[in-house]
């Protein structure tokens, strides 16, 4: 039997739930959000109806009927010098990995943010020690930029944060229009 297909899709309202779900437990278990408490849905609501007002992309992977995982891209700095720049965000369902769910929503991430003339797509990873999302990054090519040493203490100890970048589209092999 065929596994079906996540469907990629723009987060609408009734997602935001299951997207509070997913990232509960990330900021409770994991190294991704260095958030000690996880934020209530009227929280993770407006920061999803930020990144929807500045125009950047916010997207979830549909399962089965359910949200799989979701991804969005937020400005790197609000400077605007940084304006061809965004950040990247995933987060994946803990019963859902493994399942290319992440890979299939950072293409769709990715595509869309150099459809919209991003230059630059910087990933800020928690922990030095997250192996999993480094060599995922690496996966999607993105490359080492750098590492900031003991910046974050969540679970008791310090952790690292490190930098990795992709380039979008021409990159800085032209200007930009």
């Amino acid at each position: 039997m065929l596994q079906a297909q996540p469907v990629l899709r723009n987060a609408i309202e009734t997602d935001m739930p299951a997207i509070c779900e997913i990232y509960a437990d990330e900021v409770l278990n994991g190294v991704s959000s260095w958030e000690e408490q996880p934020p209530g849905i009227e929280q993770m609501r407006r920061r999803r109806d930020n990144i929807l007002a500045s125009d950047l992309p916010y997207r979830v992977a549909e399962l089965d009927g359910r949200v799989a995982g979701y991804c969005y891209a937020s400005s790197y700095r609000p400077r605007s010098g940084y304006r061809y720049t965004v950040e990247n965000s995933i987060y994946i369902d803990k019963t859902m990995r493994g399942r290319g769910i992440g890979r299939l929503l950072m293409d769709d991430l990715v595509a869309i943010c150099e459809r919209q003339g991003y230059r630059q797509m910087v990933a800020v990873i928690g922990d030095a020690n997250n192996h999993v999302s480094i060599d995922f990054h690496v996966r999607m090519g993105f490359v080492p930029a750098g590492v900031i040493k003991s910046i974050g203490f969540k679970h008791g100890r310090w952790m690292d944060s490190v930098i990795m970048q992709r380039t979008l589209g021409q990159g800085d092999q032209s200007l930009p229009d």
